[in-house]
């Protein structure tokens, strides 16, 4: 095997690095968008197609693999946050807005952006949606924060034309200041066509919240995050419905990253601390495709690698992201404040 190619599966996390190896290290290689909003809602489709949305109503789009970006936003949403996004196609996508009553709003395009369907508007004053997340084109979740003492979740089977409320009574009790944390799209993951997860803060606890039946009913388990108003579990990615990262920490302290991540082997019904950690509270994390166990986590104070399925992690780069994540090809992307998209690639 050629030494180039050997040093680029050791860092892929499919061989040990040779012995006197010269260092191979992951990087951003950013990808202007001519935006200066900040991104926190991404969605990878592949190495050549990916959406970003955020602040002002915004969302991008690439087809070439971020040579360039197009501005493909929903009407009349400049007084909106776009904080998460999930496209299933260069044409098809997702998107959700932010904030208490009427301003979480959730829009459909099937034309790449260039006309918008608003599929769903909240008309309860006290809840605020949060995150989006598909099992697959017909099948997702959309999350608030707790309404009446208990998280809301809408189900939708037709890929979000529609959308439909979770009985309260099938919700565990929110904890006194509980809520979820719309910083990167990632505080409602799924993994499999029926496993899904919520990450919290807020409260006493941060806990994570799973539902192996497509969202219809859920159970609540505590992790070893630290929780407070600005702290808690930020964003979760699991690599199968057993093994799963939760990042997070204080963002109000963002150069602290005690108790800020844990894993799981058991799909969330138990947590640990790993052997090392990010230096900083991170926002995002995403389980990097072909490789074993491989996994990138972000925040404003840097990005993080793991090759070992998150017990030990080393830092790559410092720039701010908020978000991260990875295509089925194995594509990895990055968005975040300033317009700052990024795809991951190799350096030496």
């Amino acid at each position: 095997m050629k030494r180039p190619l050997v040093l680029a599966l050791a860092i892929l996390g499919f061989l040990p690095a040779p012995a006197n190896a010269t260092p191979v290290e992951l990087t951003w290689h950013l990808s202007p968008t001519g935006s200066d909003d900040r991104l926190r809602g991404l969605s990878a489709v592949s190495h050549r197609v990916a959406w970003a949305s955020g602040s002002r109503g915004t969302v991008l789009r690439t087809v070439d693999g971020g040579k360039s970006w197009q501005r493909s936003s929903p009407p009349e949403t400049a007084a909106l946050e776009l904080r998460d996004i999930e496209a299933f196609d260069a044409d098809s996508a997702v998107a959700l807005s932010i904030g208490p009553g009427e301003q979480s709003r959730i829009f459909r395009t099937d034309d790449g952006g260039a006309t918008w369907v608003e599929t769903f508007r909240n008309t309860e004053a006290t809840a605020f949606y949060d995150c989006l997340a598909f099992f697959d084109r017909k099948h997702g979740l959309a999350l608030s924060d707790p309404v009446d003492g208990r998280f809301r979740v809408l189900t939708t089977d037709d890929g979000g034309r529609s959308w439909s409320p979770v009985p309260g009574d099938r919700m565990p009790a929110a904890l006194d200041g509980e809520f979820a944390f719309a910083a990167s799209g990632q505080c409602l993951t799924v993994a499999g066509g029926r496993d899904a997860w919520i990450a919290t803060g807020g409260g006493a606890r941060a806990r994570v919240l799973h539902s192996g039946d497509r969202g219809r009913s859920w159970t609540v388990a505590d992790t070893v995050l630290a929780s407070g108003p600005s702290a808690g579990v930020f964003a979760t990615a699991f690599r199968d419905p057993r093994r799963g990262i939760a990042v997070g920490g204080d963002f109000a302290a963002p150069d602290s990253g005690t108790d800020a991540l844990g894993v799981t082997t058991d799909g969330g019904q138990t947590w640990q601390r790993p052997d090392s950690a990010p230096r900083g509270y991170r926002s995002g994390v995403a389980w990097r495709p072909h490789t074993p166990a491989g996994a990138v986590a972000v925040g404003p104070t840097g990005s993080d690698a793991t090759r070992d399925g998150g017990r030990t992690w080393h830092p790559f780069d410092a720039g701010s992201f908020d978000t991260v994540d990875c295509a089925r090809d194995g594509a990895c992307w990055a968005a975040g404040e300033k317009g700052r998209v990024a795809t991951l690639g190799l350096t030496r």
